[in-house]
């Protein structure tokens, strides 16, 4: 018997910062996500045995656990072991008849982005794994990773998302952006790994945005409103700058256009955790002279709006 679970990735608009402290986000679900498939197998030794495949077919990953406790059964485990280790006992502690049966399994998971995009190679295998052992998948998300939230409420939906961590829980509701320029909008891989967790210690450090955290949180969700009714590319980029300015001001850090594409004639808006992964650039030029500016300052990852986004049909 085999189970498959299918999880989306995706990307923010809206710093995810401020999501914690209650402000109104535009998130966006990625064509591209993770798979994971679930074999079992009668067997006098009940073990669980994980594969991880990259976006290239090849093996990145693999461990076993005792099929009863998931303790992991290699005798130096690696970290990506022990969490791993952790997120299936935490989904049996939720699930108590999680795997239950005395049955062997093989569990294979498969990517469709490279694992250093920042897309959700987390997020995914944390919604796939509530999927399987039916369990609410932010709980295992607040009980593993942490965070706020957004990533797995993109993982299961249909197009762009509003998304708010309230204190009696998350709201995803639809947003609908599918803006008439979304053909002037495209993703660049800065190639610079971005943790989120280390981005919220460092906000949570900052005692002036402590003071003023509902402010900034009302700011971002106005821009988030906005975001999705502007028609004309001008206004979309003037919210951009916007937004960009509130969120470096805030962070005391500085914005990446400024870092890298100081004479870049479009926005360069900034994603999920400040700086890293990817960001979001605008262009009033054609495709190929926009992808060409970035090709001359080394980044070859470019990909189109439609490319990467899932819309609604």
């Amino acid at each position: 018997m085999e189970n498959h679970y299918y999880s989306q990735g995706k990307l923010l608009l809206s710093g995810e910062y401020f999501v914690l402290d209650g402000a109104l986000a535009l998130a966006l679900p990625t064509r591209m996500g993770q798979r994971l498939k679930v074999s079992y197998q009668t067997s006098e030794k009940k073990v669980l045995h994980w594969k991880s495949y990259d976006s290239n077919g090849q093996l990145w990953f693999e461990a076993i656990f005792d099929g009863e406790n998931f303790d992991c059964l290699e005798k130096y485990a690696e970290q990506k072991s022990l969490v791993l280790e952790k997120i299936l006992k935490v989904a049996k502690k939720l699930a108590v008849n999680f795997l239950k049966d005395k049955e062997s399994v093989l569990v294979e998971t498969y990517l469709e982005f490279p694992r250093l995009w920042g897309l959700g190679t987390s997020s995914t295998l944390i919604n796939s794994v509530a999927k399987w052992a039916g369990i609410n998948p932010y709980e295992l998300l607040a009980k593993t990773f942490g965070g706020s939230g957004y990533d797995v409420a993109c993982a299961d939906s249909d197009g762009p998302i509003f998304y708010e961590k309230h204190a009696d829980g998350p709201l995803a509701t639809t947003a609908e952006f599918d803006p008439p320029f979304k053909n002037n909008l495209y993703f660049v891989y800065l190639g610079q790994k971005q943790s989120s967790a280390d981005g919220i210690s460092y906000y949570k450090t900052l005692q002036k945005i402590t003071r003023k955290k509902e402010k900034l949180a009302q700011k971002i969700s106005k821009i988030s409103k906005k975001l999705i009714k502007v028609r004309i590319l001008g206004d979309f980029e003037d919210l951009l700058a916007t937004h960009e300015q509130i969120i470096a001001e805030s962070l005391n850090l500085p914005k990446v256009k400024d870092l890298f594409f100081a004479d870049f004639w479009g926005q360069v808006k900034s994603l999920g955790a400040w700086g890293g992964d990817f960001v979001l650039v605008t262009s009033n030029q054609s495709e190929e002279e926009t992808k060409q500016y970035f090709l001359d300052k080394g980044y070859e990852v470019f990909i189109p709006y439609t490319e990467m986004i899932k819309t609604r049909d």
